[in-house]
């Protein structure tokens, strides 16, 4: 993450240090990026039957059955949080996926919130309508604990604050309104919040559910809804967007603070700014591009970044020829006469408009490829829209998959998103520092790695995974998995745990139908004397670092015990690395009564 240990890092840089994302056609943002990749198009066009509203519309020649449908908008684990059937039931679905989505983001960077001891600010948007048509509690009379935890689980203005609350998290919490720039003015409070010192660490994002889910749109001439249901932004022929839903969360942390503590970089936040376009624009709600080109350059000043420096502009990119147009002039205006060429492109061709989440999309994929290093294609895109005119300005469309390659030795990408009602918001990514050079695992030492769940088959489904996840990646080093899984990892009830010397030996251990060797699960693990054990007051520690004293250690935890896994990685250079997160065993809740 560094050049060297003794590298100094800007002040005002956050590092992205855990991300989760569910879109249309992707549950994770490994399928998210994989379906950029591929140039694939997540909108689906419903057939009539598969349409649960507008039936007085559906008959329209101008109503489009197209659809970002997300899959498991209606279901839930609430086991895992500790919330009741019936609560879970009144609980809208935006608050359950931002719940989920927070607590994958967590696992993802490495935390595990029961041994987070700071603050963490969580920081969300969601679309104050579906709540209401999710349907709104009676009016009471009397209002007795009952009713008043159910409304609080309901409304929109309580999301961030619930998930804090079951997450187990101490800190600030704010949700915001700021329509479809939500997930930026999240990032950009958390930010805020984070350089000021008020956090510690924090959580920032945006939901949105479409309701009722999946339904199409009424097509309007001139309006940002599109004619066929597909989205060509920066093309000719473009008519508009489509309409989805989503969840995007990022983990952030003071860029300085994140390297020292050893956490996985995606990207870094450079600069962020927000503002409202108010009586200088043409109409109420409508782009005004002198605002918008005052926002994007704030950002880029607010993060001493050059715009010559910044190579990938993610757009807002409706599709609609007028308001693209509008938001290239915009960014013209804000970079100025460049020197070299920067790749823009707009995800909306992908997946549509997310609302509150359009913008956490754009930020998802740009941070994924500041991470991967690669530049994605702006599907749709066949006829340039001649009144856009590229050739004068530093903006060339991304048409195809390529490496990214930045002229000025930097990679940099801008994000924009614009809210109805005049917010304007913009990002600045950078992509993550150099990780610093480290010596050679030594081959052969005894590692101990543990998982939990809250029952066998869950347990079983983490194991799956996790040795997928192995195979897949063979650069994995086995320290800096067990340095994840032991420190990472919430503790639950069904345990399972192996010493092992090797990635292979682990892939095997994780394959194993039962216990053997070294390895140790609930219900079929030695019996340990509990006083034989030294402990401090995280629980037991390690009596020597040796394979027999790991699995006597291994066989306690396994049994119930506390262990204090620190102790186990104290003066280890291990870094904490992305593995995948809690297996949720989703039921579907949908409120009948109240």
């Amino acid at each position: 993450m560094s050049d060297s240990p003794e590298q100094e890092y800007d002040p005002g840089d956050v590092a992205v240090i855990g991300m989760s994302c569910r879109a249309p056609g992707a549950r994770t943002k490994e399928q998210f990026w994989d379906n950029l990749v591929h140039g694939r198009e997540s909108v689906s066009f419903l057939e009539k039957d598969e349409i649960e509203a507008d039936d007085t519309l559906i008959h329209n020649p101008f109503y489009v059955r197209a659809c970002g449908v997300l899959d498991g908008y209606d279901e839930f684990d609430p086991s895992v949080f500790g919330i009741g059937d019936r609560m879970a039931a009144a609980t809208t679905p935006e608050n359950r996926l931002f719940i989920e989505s927070a607590w994958e983001a967590l696992e993802d960077g490495g935390y595990d919130p029961d041994r987070i001891t700071g603050e963490v600010g969580i920081y969300g948007a969601n679309n104050p309508q579906t709540a209401a048509l999710y349907s709104s509690p009676p009016d009471r009379v009397s209002v007795g604990p009952e009713a008043i935890e159910r409304s609080l689980a309901w409304s929109p203005d309580t999301m961030t604050s619930n998930a804090l609350y079951y997450l187990g998290l101490t800190g600030e919490a704010v949700t915001i309104a700021t329509a479809c720039a939500g997930f930026h003015y999240a990032v950009h409070l958390a930010c805020q919040s984070l350089l000021l010192g008020q956090t510690d660490m924090a959580i920032a994002g945006g939901v949105m559910v479409r309701l009722p889910h999946p339904r199409g749109h009424l097509w309007e001439e001139g309006r940002i809804l599109s004619k066929d249901g597909h989205c060509r932004p920066f093309d000719a022929n473009g008519t508009g967007t489509s309409l989805s839903s989503g969840v995007v969360t990022v983990l952030l942390k003071p860029l300085a603070e994140a390297v020292a503590d050893r956490d996985h970089v995606y990207a870094v936040v450079k600069g962020t700014a927000i503002n409202n376009n108010g009586v200088s624009a043409v109409a109420y709600g409508m782009a005004q591009p002198e605002r918008l080109g005052a926002c994007i350059a704030n950002a880029m000043q607010v993060g001493g970044v050059d715009p010559d420096t910044v190579s990938l502009y993610e757009a807002n990119g409706f599709g609609l020829p007028i308001t693209d147009e509008l938001e290239v002039h915009a960014v013209s205006l804000a970079f100025g006469k460049q020197t070299g060429t920067c790749s823009i492109g707009a995800i909306k061709g992908n997946v549509g408009h997310g609302g509150v989440v359009s913008g956490g999309f754009g930020a998802m994929k740009s941070a994924m490829s500041l991470y991967h290093k690669t530049l994605v294609p702006t599907i749709n895109l066949t006829e340039v829209n001649q009144e856009i005119d590229f050739p004068t300005t530093a903006f060339v469309p991304q048409r195809e998959l390529a490496a990214w390659e930045p002229e000025a030795g930097i990679r940099r990408a801008g994000i924009t998103s614009i809210g109805g009602g005049g917010f304007n918001a913009h990002l600045v990514l950078e992509e993550p520092p150099a990780l610093a050079e480290r010596a050679p695992e030594a081959a052969g030492r005894p590692r101990l790695a543990t998982l939990s769940a809250l029952d066998d088959a869950a347990l079983a489904r983490q194991r799956a995974k996790l040795k997928d996840r192995l195979a897949a990646d063979p650069g994995l080093r086995l320290d800096d998995v067990c340095f994840s899984l032991n420190l990472g990892r919430k503790v639950m009830p069904r345990r399972w745990a192996a010493v092992v010397r090797s990635r292979a030996e682990l892939i095997e251990a994780l394959s194993a139908d039962a216990p053997r060797g070294l390895t140790a699960a609930t219900g079929s693990a030695p019996r340990t004397d509990a006083d034989a054990f030294r402990r401090n007051g995280e629980g037991i520690v390690p009596s020597g670092t040796d394979a027999q004293a790991l699995f006597e250690l291994a066989a306690a935890w396994v049994n119930g015990q506390r262990a204090d896994f620190a102790s186990l990685h104290a003066g280890e250079a291990s870094h904490r690395v992305p593995l995948p997160t809690y297996p949720f065993q989703p039921r579907r809740f949908w409120r009948k009564d109240w």
